[in-house]
């Protein structure tokens, strides 16, 4: 049982929410990057080379520049196995988003320091919000003009009725920022220029606020700055209360920027120290499966079908809630009421993926799927036979007809109009 314990506490499992172009996908890469997953991140707006972001694999993202599906991308850091849920920023999208978040136990919102909070973000926010979810905030773009860090803070406030607490500060102004503040370490981190525009890891120079060298560094007027803010900060600001940020009602906000990599290691290495680990789930008759109990359980939340158009595959996304899940291991199907053997389950960083021979609670897996699962699908080791919660289900908004041209193909037609459906 402790070794189930001790893999549970190592999880993460969070997914990224913004509006369109807050720099979802950019920060996604740059995760991975300090996760030693991949080892030059590709900037996904510089479409002349071919270097596209890792997380985007559909022809139209790469064309767009937008993710459009959720990935799920993997990759070990410090101890920590992370799940990140690479959720769509445009509202078309949305549904798949809102699919994403239930299998999330704790999510990113990425603001635009110069845009603030904007629409699809308080969409999204509110749906974290009604689930509980802890939120952690990362202004982006700092390496550009942006708005008054304070401004920021009332705006999150106001607009979307959660308290914020910074963990660090921004050191300079507009687009000129020297480094951060660690509040809760009283450390001061300057980063050195870098010319590779953030596809390398950023080097940087760590000292405490008492530190001549660090004070000569920043020079006399930034250095006032930043103690005023500190001090304005600690009189003013919210105290810092870990079980207000479990319930979602207090958000740590961290600034920085994902395409300079201004920020993100330290934002890393505190989001998986205060993030929670995998977390009970509700099922429908209202009782609590804990992710320490051994029996097998887990739900799908998302299909993909043409992952690889080679082979016309269909891949489900599915959620280890509770116990251990071994390669080729049959499970109970709640819908089917049958048992199904779950084939070929894997793993995936972008396009590569990795056949998993165990996986566990919080962990993400993809299964191929002969047409058998729906989202939603509660799947679970026979003894348990569990149904979970249901998913939010969404009215309709755009209504079509459509008709085959060629009505000697109708078979084919109803086919695929079947499979747009699931």
């Amino acid at each position: 049982m402790t070794e189930l314990m001790d893999k549970i506490k190592k999880r993460r499992t969070f997914a990224i929410i913004s509006h369109p172009d807050a720099g979802k996908t950019t920060l996604t890469e740059k995760l991975l990057l300090y996760g030693g997953a991949i080892h030059l991140a590709g900037s996904v707006k510089a479409r002349k080379s071919n270097k596209h972001a890792v997380s985007d694999w559909m022809e139209i993202e790469k064309q767009r520049g937008i993710s459009v599906t959720s990935s799920v991308l993997q990759f070990d850091y410090d101890g920590f196995r992370v799940n990140i849920l690479d959720t769509p920023g445009h509202q078309d999208f949305s549904e798949d988003t809102y699919r994403t978040l239930m299998a999330a136990d704790s999510a990113v919102m990425l603001i635009d320091a110069a845009k603030g909070v904007e629409p699809q973000t308080k969409k999204l926010f509110w749906v974290c919000h009604r689930r509980r979810l802890p939120i952690f905030t990362f202004i982006n773009k700092l390496d550009r003009y942006g708005r008054n860090p304070f401004d920021l803070m009332d705006e999150l406030e106001k607009v979307l009725n959660i308290r914020a607490y910074p963990i660090n500060w921004p050191i300079g102004i507009d687009g000129h920022y020297k480094g951060v503040y660690n509040r809760l370490e009283n450390t001061i981190e300057l980063f050195e220029d870098d010319t590779s525009h953030g596809a390398n890891k950023l080097k940087s120079t760590t000292g405490s606020l008492d530190d001549p060298k660090i004070r000569e560094m920043l020079g006399d007027e930034l250095y006032e700055n930043l103690c005023n803010d500190i001090e304005l900060l600690d009189m003013a600001g919210d105290e810092f209360d870990m079980e207000k940020v479990n319930t979602g009602e207090l958000t740590p906000m961290f600034f920085g920027s994902a395409m300079t990599n201004f920020g993100v290691q330290s934002f890393l290495e505190k989001f998986l120290e205060m993030s929670p680990m995998p977390q009970p789930r509700m099922l429908q008759d209202g009782t609590i499966l804990s992710p320490e109990n051994e029996k097998f359980s887990a739900f799908v939340f998302k299909i993909q079908a043409n992952m690889n158009p080679a082979h016309r595959d269909r891949i489900s996304f599915m959620r280890i809630c509770s116990g251990v899940f071994d390669k080729g291991m049959s499970v109970y199907h709640k819908q089917s009421g049958k048992m199904v053997k779950l084939a070929q389950p894997q793993q995936f960083l972008a396009q590569e993926r990795t056949i998993v021979e165990k996986a566990y609670p919080g962990d993400i897996i993809g299964v191929f799927d002969p047409g058998i699962f729906g989202i939603g699908d509660s799947l679970s080791d026979s003894s348990l036979k569990l149904q979970f919660e249901d998913f939010p289900v969404f009215p309709p908004e755009i209504f079509a007809r459509v008709q085959p041209k060629d009505s000697l193909k109708r078979k084919q037609f109803e086919k695929g109009i079947t499979q747009i459906a699931q």
